[in-house]
């Protein structure tokens, strides 16, 4: 059996089968009980500091990268 075959059976049964439990696997974490709470929280960090700006100190932009120096011969 050559190399593309082998893969092509190996492609139509178990990753097949690998892929549709991993999805069904993510289903079932994000509809598990519980979860509401966790959901709500971070559906709602975009609005967090609607009103108002957040407090405490500003966070630290990174700094640019100095410019390469320009040497001539």
């Amino acid at each position: 059996m050559e190399t593309y075959t082998l893969l092509r059976h190996f492609a139509d049964s178990w990753a097949l089968l690998a892929l549709v439990l991993f999805f069904a696997a993510s289903i079932a974490w994000v509809w598990r009980p519980g979860s509401r709470r966790l959901h709500d929280e971070a559906g709602g960090i975009p609005f967090r500091h609607e009103d108002h700006p957040p407090s405490g100190p500003a966070p630290a932009r990174p700094r640019d990268p100095a410019p390469p120096s320009e040497t001539r011969p």
